[in-house]
């Protein structure tokens, strides 16, 4: 039962590990508070959803997932994509504010999350490559950056793709508010010199209240400095109980898949992080179920999609929490401040945040990793600059399905599910694979020539079975081909019919393919589509328990088409068969 509900690991918790989860917490919230606010600013959503989705969801998260250190909360590049997610749909929900819209998709990406850890789909998270996920990261980046360049000069704005916002800010720059300027480039300076100074200093928070004393004290709201309350006031009191709205939640499941698998790829990858530090034993599935539940919590308590944090799920392991209600801890905590401390956050001028998102994009850029990803392969250049592309011309969420479709089209070209190598008898009289990938060369009899075929032979390996065929379809010398099947599985009637169409085509050239190794599915499909007829039942041998055994018995059926010496004086095969019939013969 406790990989389905990982919290009864709190049954075996010892009170000396309390106060140091409550200091984590407390030094982790120090960050959650100035990041949810800045981050709802990213998604275009009221300041106080940044804080919801800070709370009841972390505690869900932390309770649910299987990572004892991960933090659930709002982040970055989920933020950029849930806002383009939301501006695009507008216009379908007629009538529906942003934050409503940004409910609703919490409910399906928590629906899309817990239904692919209920199914067990976490191996999905494997197949998304690093390029992409590092091509689609840097370029958010970029695009957060540029978009609050208008909060850096308190101008307008504008929206759309990266060019779009830049040519909008570069027309206002004539109304550029000094003042703006000032406060970004302070707490800037403020949160990168406490950092160097030593990055246990809760940078984030000291810069956000300097901002907000400075402004009260000279009064710069009244001379034109916006303030968060100006976008929406933060009301006092918890969370509230919201409901999705359902009518178009079709026109919004295309984005909500793009957020739940960007949301399960960033917890994914901050959870295995972590586990390899702390030794924890993750289990995956659980890793997708409880972050799908934290999504359902947070579209039922004002919030918008959320993920695990990197950031904040670091310094709370570094900080020394112990378990999972440190995480915990964190929700409570931000609960506190929502209702205690609203309208202060209110107070915090828009252009200090933009100075701490500078922060925080810097942060994202991981230039070494970029540096070792251009000078990778050439499919991961590619997928790493086709990605960041497409985060500057397309919305989004085209972009994430783009970058999906280049790391399948990757794993496709990479992926080898047909091992088809041909067979001889070696020096000591055993049958031997020939490694031609490697450049072996074999000495295999000229007139019968014997290809064993492992793994799964479906449609998706149709054409690896046809070329691998191929090659001894055109010798002329070939009289016999041998192919055995033992070691395959999930034969289907795409793979059946080829080998159907390879003994039409061996018998209108006097030559014959004769099958063995055949499990009892297999033989009951070529019978039942009528292929065994086509290729002779007298050349058709069943798998049998000792091994190689039913191998003796093609070798004599081939022998017999091509004369006993298929292949000169001293035929390997020939010989093979003559000891093994010797061999019985003694016993």
């Amino acid at each position: 039962m406790q990989p389905h509900l990982p919290f009864l690991d709190l049954r075996s918790y010892k009170l000396s590990s309390l106060r140091h989860d409550i200091f984590a917490s407390v030094t982790v919230t120090f960050l959650d508070i100035p990041q949810g606010v800045a981050y709802a600013l990213i998604a275009g959503l009221p300041p106080a959803m940044g804080l919801y989705a800070a709370a009841v969801p972390a505690i869900v998260g932390a309770l649910f997932r299987s990572s004892r250190h991960v933090v659930t909360g709002p982040t970055n590049a989920l933020s950029v994509l849930v806002g383009s997610a939301v501006s695009t749909q507008l216009t379908t929900y007629s009538g529906s504010s942003p934050a409503e819209v940004a409910i609703t998709l919490a409910f399906l990406v928590g629906v899309i999350q817990f239904f692919a850890g209920i199914l067990r789909l976490d191996a999905m998270a494997d197949y998304i490559s690093h390029p992409v996920m590092r091509g689609y990261i840097t370029g958010a980046a970029v695009l957060v950056a540029i978009g609050q360049l208008a909060n850096v000069t308190g101008t307008k704005g504008g929206s759309g793709t990266l060019l779009e916002m830049g040519m909008s800010w570069i027309a206002d720059l004539p109304q550029t508010h000094l003042l703006a300027v000032a406060f970004t480039f302070a707490t800037l300076v403020t949160v990168v010199t406490l950092r160097r100074i030593n990055r246990r200093i809760p940078a984030s928070i000291i810069a956000m209240g300097l901002s907000i004393v400075v402004s009260e004290v000279f009064a710069c709201h009244a001379h034109g400095l916006r303030l968060v309350a100006d976008l929406a006031p933060i009301p006092v009191g918890l969370p509230p109980f919201t409901i999705p709205r359902f009518e178009h939640w079709t026109v919004l499941l295309p984005a909500a898949v793009a957020c739940a698998v960007l949301s399960l790829m960033e917890s994914s990858s901050v959870a295995r992080a972590l586990a390899s530090q702390s030794g924890q034993r993750l289990d995956m599935a659980a890793e997708f179920t409880g972050q799908g539940a934290a999504n359902i919590a947070a579209a039922f308590f004002g919030a918008y999609p959320v993920s695990g944090s990197l950031g904040r799920s670091m310094l709370n392991y570094q900080a020394g929490a112990r378990s999972r209600l440190s995480a915990a801890f964190c929700g409570l905590i931000i609960i506190l401040v929502l209702l205690f401390l609203g309208p202060v956050v209110g107070r915090t001028p828009v252009a200090s945040l933009a100075g701490l998102l500078f922060v925080l994009v810097n942060d994202l850029i991981d230039r070494e990793r970029i540096r070792m990803t251009l000078k990778g392969t050439t499919g991961d250049r590619a997928a790493f600059l086709a990605t960041l592309i497409g985060t500057w011309t397309l919305p989004l969420d085209k972009a994430i399905y783009l970058g999906v479709s280049i790391s399948l089209v990757l794993f496709l070209r990479r992926a080898r599910l047909l091992t088809a190598r041909e067979m001889e008898i070696d020096g000591k009289g055993r049958f031997r694979e020939i490694n031609a990938e490697a450049g072996e060369v074999g000495h295999s009899c000229a007139a019968i020539r014997i290809l064993n075929l492992s793994g799964p032979l479906f449609f998706a390996v149709a054409g690896e079975l046809e070329h691998a065929l191929d090659g001894f379809l055109k010798d002329p010398n070939m009289r016999v081909l041998i192919l055995r099947l033992r070691q395959a599985q999930d034969v289907d009637v795409t793979t059946a019919s080829i080998l159907g169409a390879t003994a039409k085509r061996l018998r209108s050239e006097g030559k014959t393919l004769i099958l063995l190794g055949l499990r009892p599915a297999i033989s009951a499909l070529l019978e039942q589509t009528r292929i065994a007829e086509q290729v002779g039942r007298e050349n058709l041998f069943s798998a049998l328990p000792v091994w190689f055994t039913a191998m003796e018995f093609a070798l004599r059926r081939a022998l017999a088409i091509t004369g006993e010496h298929s292949c000169g004086a001293h035929c390997p095969l020939a010989d093979y068969v003559a000891a093994s019939g010797q061999s019985q013969d003694s016993h």
